[in-house]
């Protein structure tokens, strides 16, 4: 794959020597990420974030990223704020803000939108989520994170055992980790979701056309005893007809500190692309496992930005001079202690 100037729509772009590169890079990023240096490699350069869903760790994080590699962002965060809204077409509001940005970020509602607005793009554009469709990035994380706590463990992402929980139908951040994860071998998933919240028939069939395990159930507690991930979801409420309608599914799944030790073995990692829901209907991960190292949640978050810095500096093709441009960090961090 030739990252430099390309847009990232899909996690199909990529392979596992693709893959293999973001890692690298975003290995190298650690530092810059974590506070202990500062790079201006990106200066003057500007991120254009268009997030027309509503976003905290993806549309902060990206900005994050791009800020610690030097450069400047300019947010776009409704669709009443912009032009659209008058009723401009994505391709006239593609050409004129890929004018005024080196990249673009975006998020939308319906699926193949970003897509679309790329084919009219001038400059790379990244997929930070469309619709119920996919969320590369985020699987790029997700895997990354997976890696780093297999790695702690003497295991790999080959012959992964992870059982994947809640809404898998309208769950983008699932989609998107089953298609990166039908690139390695062996690996064993179990799909819990209720019927009608099952894993779209596409996936069903990439995992089963790449040789892996394939377990389906509705029942949690008896789903969750041989795995070495437990990837929970929330309800995608937004994507139901009616919050009525998705109101049926919350809170079905419920994990906390009681059920996991009860069912989970001893170095389960428990993971979520996050927001979890704390509400008392839903509580799909209690908080009552905050103190549990096991939760690798906030990791997850943390190892967003490394990923992202490591895309923007592939596709911006500044890989070898980001240290070029580095300093010490002349403020206080707590990041910075052991």
């Amino acid at each position: 794959m030739n990252f430099v100037g390309s847009h990232i729509l899909s996690v199909s772009q990529f392979d596992r020597q693709a893959i293999e590169s973001v890692f690298s890079v975003a290995e190298a990023m650690e530092p810059y990420a974590q506070r202990k240096r500062v790079t201006r490699v990106l200066e003057g350069a500007i991120l254009g974030s268009m997030f027309f869903e509503p976003s905290t760790r993806t549309r902060v994080s990206f900005g994050c990223a791009f800020n610690l590699l030097g450069g400047e962002v300019r947010e776009t965060t409704e669709i009443k704020a912009t032009a659209i809204a008058k009723g401009e077409s994505f391709y006239d509001t593609a050409r004129v803000l890929s004018g005024y940005s080196d990249v673009i970020v975006m998020r939308h509602e319906l699926e193949g939108s970003v897509a679309e607005f790329a084919s009219a793009s001038r400059v790379p554009v990244l997929n930070a989520g469309d619709g119920a469709n996919e969320h590369p990035s985020q699987a790029l994380l997700d895997l990354y994170t997976i890696r780093k706590e297999l790695q702690g463990r003497g295991k790999t992402i080959d012959n992964l055992r992870i059982a994947l929980i809640g809404d898998l139908r309208y769950g983008r951040a699932v989609h998107s980790l089953v298609k990166l994860l039908c690139l390695f071998t062996n690996v064993q998933f179990t799909l819990v979701s209720p019927p009608e919240l099952a894993l779209p028939a596409v996936y069903l069939d990439a995992i089963r056309a790449a040789g892996h395990q394939l377990v389906e159930s509705t029942q949690m507690n008896s789903s969750i005893s041989n795995a070495d991930i437990l990837y929970v979801t929330r309800t995608q409420e937004e994507r139901f007809p009616s919050l009525a309608e998705a109101a049926k599914y919350k809170g079905l799944f419920r994990l906390n500190q009681a059920t996991y030790t009860q069912f989970c073995e001893p170095n389960t990692v428990i993971m979520h692309p996050l927001p979890r829901d704390s509400r008392g209907d839903a509580n799909e991960l209690d908080n009552d496992l905050n103190e549990n190292p096991n939760l690798a949640i906030f990791r997850q978050t943390d190892n967003g930005v490394t990923i992202r810095m490591a895309l923007f500096a592939l596709i911006l093709d500044v890989v070898d001079e980001v240290d070029k441009h580095s300093r010490e960090v002349n403020w206080y961090t707590a990041r910075r202690l052991p």
